[in-house]
């Protein structure tokens, strides 16, 4: 299983493209054709998966109960824009323009580890974003959640 760490910046060019920082790759296997699906993250940014890291969770997605409303409706927001992107000969990944509007994405952007994908976000969003969260906030919900994780 793949496993990112680290947050990286780049510059997205007139076209929608990036280079794919060398951090990042140097964390994917090596020999293997770089290939991601990038959907609509849960907030304001997109997540990038690796294929190795989006074959399994989409196979769950698959094995849901179709008969369920809720599962129907949980797919369609989920999947609502995935595709899958390629890292080109330049090593550069073309972000799709209706995923770059999603997140507000224009040209500075932090690519963020979340565990076994990238979360893409704009540079000014992002920072914003830890601005408002305070040692003692990090604290209790770090507390909360990894309490939650123990008890089961």
């Amino acid at each position: 299983m793949i496993g990112f760490i680290g947050e990286y910046e780049a510059t997205i060019d007139s076209k929608g493209r990036f280079l794919l920082p060398a951090g990042i790759k140097k964390q994917l296997p090596e020999g293997q054709i770089l290939v991601f699906v990038i959907n609509r993250g849960f907030e304001k940014c997109l997540s990038m998966y690796p294929m190795e890291s989006w074959a399994p969770l989409y196979h769950s997605i698959s094995s849901l109960n179709d008969f369920d409303p809720k599962v129907r409706e949980f797919r369609r927001y989920f999947l609502n824009g995935a595709m899958q992107i390629e890292v080109d000969g330049a090593g550069r990944l073309l972000l799709p323009k209706s995923l770059m509007e999603h997140a507000g994405l224009e040209k500075d952007i932090v690519l963020v580890s979340a565990v076994n994908k990238m979360e893409i976000w704009d540079k000014n969003k992002y920072q914003q974003f830890f601005e408002n969260f305070s040692p003692e906030t990090f604290s209790g919900l770090a507390a909360e959640v990894m309490t939650k994780k123990e008890q089961h």
